[in-house]
């Protein structure tokens, strides 16, 4: 089946959860009110439907003039190696426009998956840790 790719769609949180676990991202799944937000606030997002399934998201935060931070690459866990997140990235860079940055934070076990579709590693960054919630 052919993959379709929409923009700013409304998400169901249950859905987008349980593809952040069939992709094994780290996000908190079980805490559906704070997916609920993180989706909420996010400012461009862009997902991949396989009929009415939702395989993947890039869920990205930005002024769409200098920077754009991809909070989330997600794909479905059958769908990865396929051209999918590639096709995400390329979607969201196409709509940031070639005067923005995009830059995200890598988990280490995709390091050496970023570089592969355009991404520079840098030395620059600086990171100052969520704390849990209570």
């Amino acid at each position: 089946m052919a993959l379709r790719y929409e923009r700013d769609l409304p998400l169901d949180p249950a859905r987008v959860a349980q593809l952040y676990e069939s992709a094994g991202l780290r996000r908190p799944t079980r805490d559906l009110e704070r997916i609920a937000k993180m989706l909420r606030h996010a400012n461009l997002v862009w997902t991949a439907w396989e009929g009415e399934r939702l395989v993947g998201i890039a869920r990205c935060l930005t002024d769409f003039a200098w920077t754009c931070y991809l909070a989330d690459l997600a794909v479905a866990g059958d769908l990865q190696h396929q051209g999918v997140g590639r096709s995400l990235v390329e979607r969201v860079r196409k709509t940031i426009g070639p005067g923005s940055a995009l830059v995200l934070n890598s988990a280490p076990e995709a390091l050496a998956y970023y570089p592969k579709i355009g991404f520079t590693p840098l030395a620059s960054a600086f990171h100052i840790p969520r704390q849990p919630l209570s």
